[in-house]
């Protein structure tokens, strides 16, 4: 009985959560002159999770993707594969991880003008310190689902 009732509650914060995130980048983009060109998203999951899970941040791309017409959203993949980004998730160097995503963001041409940054989990700890390490391009918004931050920035 316990589980159904977690699997219920779980099913409740990710729905909220998704309906957020898309609110926030929505209202961001609307100001942006009515979705012509959307600030890009970068998203960076959580341990033990992957890039692009139909069942977490691959449902979070859908969504955007479907609310938001022309948006262009990169989830982080550390790895080939999806176990490779299962286990560096676990066992990767952060710092190496940090500077990769970081060169990565500086040469991805549909980034060039700023995006908002979305970090679940430990990936939200990690997308701090991108916000730190690299400002350019500019991380607009960051938002942390699940994080030490535990909101906005």
């Amino acid at each position: 009985l316990n589980v159904v009732v977690i699997k219920k509650n779980m099913k409740i914060i990710m729905s909220l959560t998704l309906f957020l995130c898309v609110c926030m980048i929505s209202l961001s983009c609307f100001h942006e002159s009515v979705f012509a060109d959307p600030t890009p998203v970068v998203m960076w999951h959580g341990m033990g999770d992957t890039c692009c899970n139909l069942g977490s941040l691959g449902a979070i791309i859908s969504v955007l993707e479907r609310e938001i017409p022309g948006i262009y959203v990169l989830s982080l993949r550390f790895g080939n594969t999806s176990t490779e980004d299962i286990e560096n998730s676990y066992f990767g160097n952060v710092n190496k991880q940090i500077s990769d995503v970081c060169n990565q963001i500086a040469n991805d041409e549909h980034l060039q003008n700023g995006y908002h940054a979305i970090g679940f989990s430990q990936g939200s700890q990690f997308l701090r310190a991108v916000a730190q390490r690299c400002p350019s391009p500019p991380m607009r918004n960051y938002i942390s689902i699940g994080g030490q931050h535990q909101g906005r920035r």
